[in-house]
């Protein structure tokens, strides 16, 4: 458990620079450079990654049930998967109804795959890492959204057929993901087949 612990607190520290140290995340970028600094991040949050899959595994060789898991959860986080994947998505796909409405969409989806893989699973490992995700995405969210009041960024238009596309590449994750990718990468099945 530990090591799935350092590897969140790596992987999620890194990721809340602009949160907690916005003014230092900058004068650290003005003097190595953006390109530096990016690669360093990088580095920082791929061993972060590295460690959550590696902790991750050796967590659920020894599992701690917290709660009992309902009959519907499994397939109630998977169809809540369908609207993170779009949100997921959303950031590289342009300027969708949604990605201006939500202005963060990859955090307002990544709240819903944290609470998606709550309702599917049960252990104490899996509060740390889809629980911890979650709420670091939540925090996220709220300091984007008052870094955006305060900084008067303005969205432009939406375009619909940028909407169409995220809402196709979304579902056609989604359906890679429930039908296929997942069990391969992770031995469960979400959609049972």
């Amino acid at each position: 458990m530990t090591t799935l612990i350092l590897g969140m607190l790596i992987f999620i520290g890194v990721h809340s620079l602009r949160i907690v140290a916005d003014g230092w995340r900058g004068s650290v970028v003005a003097r190595l450079g953006e390109h530096k600094f990016k690669g360093l991040y990088s580095l920082a949050a791929a061993v972060g990654f590295g460690l959550i899959v590696w902790g991750f595994g050796q967590a659920r060789q020894a599992p701690v049930a917290l709660w009992a898991r309902p009959a519907w959860g499994p397939h109630a986080g998977a169809a809540l998967m369908l609207p993170a994947f779009i949100l997921i998505v959303g950031p590289y796909l342009g300027r969708s109804h949604i990605n201006v409405a939500l202005r963060h969409p990859m955090l307002c989806g990544t709240i819903l795959f944290g609470i998606a893989h709550l309702l599917a699973n049960n252990l104490l490992a899996d509060l740390i890492l889809f629980g911890g995700f979650a709420a670091w995405a939540a925090i996220d969210l709220v300091s984007a959204l008052a870094r955006d009041r305060r900084n008067g960024r303005v969205m432009p238009p939406p375009v619909t057929s940028h909407t169409v596309r995220q809402i196709a590449v979304g579902t056609a994750v989604w359906a890679a993901f429930g039908i296929y990718l997942h069990r391969l990468m992770f031995g469960v099945a979400p959609f049972g087949i």
